[in-house]
C-alpha cells in the first residue's frame, strides 16, 4: 500500500475549504447484501449495512451503499488489509468479493458554509437540503469524472474519486469553491 496520498494533503482555502483527506482505507465488498451472513460481517467490521443510497458512520469506520450488491467500507488506511481478511473469514463459503481499493481512490473534504453549493455547481444531483441530507450517499459525477459524495453534516461534503483524476477533482472543487457566488437554488 502507498504511504503517500494522491496530492500530499493539498488544501485550497477561502470561504469554503477544499482539502484532500489524506490516506484513507477503503474496502469494496460485493455480494448479496440481503444475506444474514453479509449483514453480520458488516456489523463485525463496521457500523453495519446502510439503507439504499445511505452511509452509516460510527467512530473511525463507515459503510456506504454503492449499488444493490456493493458497499464501500471506510477505515483507517493501515486497517484496510485486515478488514479484507476479516470479511474473507466471515464470508467463507459465500459468493462475494472483498478488495482493498485504498490506493485506487482519493478522498476530499469540502467544508464551510458554501460546501453544498460548491459540489452542486459540478454534480447533476439535487443537493437541495430537502432532497439530500446527512447520512445520504450518491454516486454521480463531478464535471466529467465519476465520484461518490455524502454530507457528514450541513457544512461538510466528503468526495471520493479515482486517484488517477485526483488533481483534476481537487482543481475543479477549488474553482467551484471560489467566491464567484452560489448556485442560488438553495
Amino acid at each position: 500500500m502507498s504511504d503517500i496520498s494522491a496530492l500530499a494533503g493539498a488544501v485550497s482555502t477561502g470561504a469554503t475549504t477544499v482539502a484532500e483527506a489524506g490516506l484513507q482505507g477503503m474496502v469494496t465488498l460485493k455480494g448479496d447484501l440481503g444475506s444474514a451472513k453479509v449483514k453480520a460481517a458488516l456489523k463485525a467490521v463496521g457500523p453495519g449495512l446502510p439503507a439504499q443510497r445511505g452511509i452509516v458512520e460510527k467512530a473511525a469506520r463507515a459503510v456506504a451503499w454503492m449499488a444493490r450488491d456493493e458497499v464501500l467500507i471506510l477505515c483507517a488506511h493501515g486497517e484496510a488489509n485486515s478488514v479484507v481478511a476479516d470479511l474473507e473469514a466471515a464470508l467463507a463459503g459465500s459468493h462475494f468479493l472483498a478488495v482493498n481499493v485504498s490506493d485506487a481512490r482519493a478522498m476530499f473534504r469540502v467544508t464551510g458554509p458554501g460546501a453544498r453549493e460548491t459540489v452542486a455547481k459540478l454534480a447533476p444531483v439535487d443537493l437541495h437540503p430537502e432532497r439530500f441530507g446527512a447520512g445520504e450517499m450518491r454516486r454521480t459525477r463531478l464535471a466529467q469524472v465519476p465520484a461518490a459524495i455524502w454530507l457528514s453534516d450541513e457544512a461538510e461534503v466528503s468526495v471520493i474519486a479515482f486517484r488517477s483524476v485526483a488533481r483534476y477533482v481537487f482543481d475543479i472543487l477549488a474553482l467551484s469553491a471560489d467566491d464567484s457566488g452560489p448556485v442560488g437554488h438553495f
